[in-house]
């Protein structure tokens, strides 16, 4: 029998205090079974991706520590940053990877939401696979109006959602003082998923924006004078993306989430992406793959750059060469390739 291993990968809602950071890490560091494996702040974005593993049990428990930790300390009335974020946890999955199903990560994450009910009075969602209904399954969906919407939504006021998504799963359907610290947070389950980001050598994302647009799945939406609407399809296949500013480094990004990998190989939005850009003179300056990746995605990308490498490390790093992973951020394999970065820590 192969022990079961899942992931949990929370993006949290602070991306620039790194003492604050290290303490939300630190709560699930302290929950005998878990094992961090990435901890990722980014400035811009403002917002740390973090990434740990364990026995489902443990996973559930850190799960639980982290967002704890998070709605103590992360105030959202104070918080600007260029993702999408609706809440102190913006977003908790859980990913199976060895010995278990969707349908029983799906059974963690009501878990999980339930146990967070019964400690803290803020709105709580269900999403992807946990969802309580298809209409609830994309957390863009579910995010739209983000924080700043939160209050008219939950108050009975103006809002871009209908009643099949306006309001939460769990916890406080009301606007109050513990609501207004934490935004609302999102539990759910969902495949392996790649959160990729193509940089452009651009500073004002204008470039950036417009191949989002393009290679992202849903594509555009087209309006005509009269106010008729049609939807053109994106490039890629199984691809949210959009184009962002990042001041720090004075270059923006196309960000991307490639939700089947197998569909849409790194190698393919980077190069597609590539195309579109020079098509406007603007040249790309590297990517970046935050959180971890699957090593079978990175052994694709590496024959697709250099057809004659002889093993996986060959391969790796000539994926690594090809896509630029190194250009503006570290990427070091044994930390962010996922079969690699646990056999390290088990190691340890």
């Amino acid at each position: 029998m192969v022990s079961p291993l899942v992931e949990c990968v929370p993006n949290i809602s602070e991306g620039r205090d790194l003492a604050k950071i290290e303490q939300i890490v630190n709560a699930v560091r302290a929950v005998p079974g878990c094992t961090v494996l990435g901890v990722e702040p980014d400035h811009d974005y403002h917002r740390t991706v973090i990434t740990f593993a364990g026995a489902p049990d443990a996973v559930v428990e850190g799960a639980v520590a982290l967002i704890n930790a998070s709605i103590d300390l992360i105030d959202m009335s104070q918080h600007k940053g260029e993702h999408p974020r609706m809440g102190a946890v913006d977003v908790c999955p859980f990913v199976p990877l060895r010995g278990i199903d969707l349908d029983a990560c799906a059974k963690l994450a009501k878990q999980t939401l339930a146990r967070i009910a019964e400690l803290h009075d803020v709105p709580l969602f269900l999403y992807g696979h946990a969802a309580s209904s298809e209409d609830r399954k994309l957390l863009s969906t579910l995010r739209k109006g983000e924080y700043e919407g939160l209050e008219s939504r939950l108050s009975g006021g103006e809002t871009v959602h209908d009643s099949t998504t306006r309001f939460p799963d769990a916890g406080s359907r009301d606007w109050n003082e513990a609501t207004r610290r934490s935004g609302a947070i999102t539990i759910g389950a969902r495949s392996i998923l790649v959160a990729y980001n193509v940089n452009v050598e651009e500073p004002d994302a204008r470039v950036a924006k417009m191949v989002g647009s393009l290679v992202r799945s849903s594509g555009r939406l087209l309006k005509s004078e009269s106010g008729q609407k049609v939807r053109a399809k994106g490039m890629l296949p199984h691809v949210q993306g959009m184009g962002v500013p990042l001041e720090e480094l004075g270059i923006s990004q196309v960000s991307m989430n490639l939700l089947d990998v197998d569909a849409c190989p790194l190698h393919l939005a980077y190069k597609t992406c590539e195309s579109i850009a020079n098509d406007h003179g603007v040249p790309l300056c590297g990517s970046e793959i935050v959180g971890l990746v699957p090593l079978q995605a990175m052994l694709d990308a590496g024959r697709f750059f250099d057809p004659q490498a002889s093993d996986d490390a060959a391969l790796v790093n000539a994926a690594i060469m090809g896509l630029g992973l190194n250009a503006h951020h570290r990427f070091s394999p044994r930390e962010h390739i996922i079969e690699w970065a646990i056999d390290s820590e088990v190691r340890a």
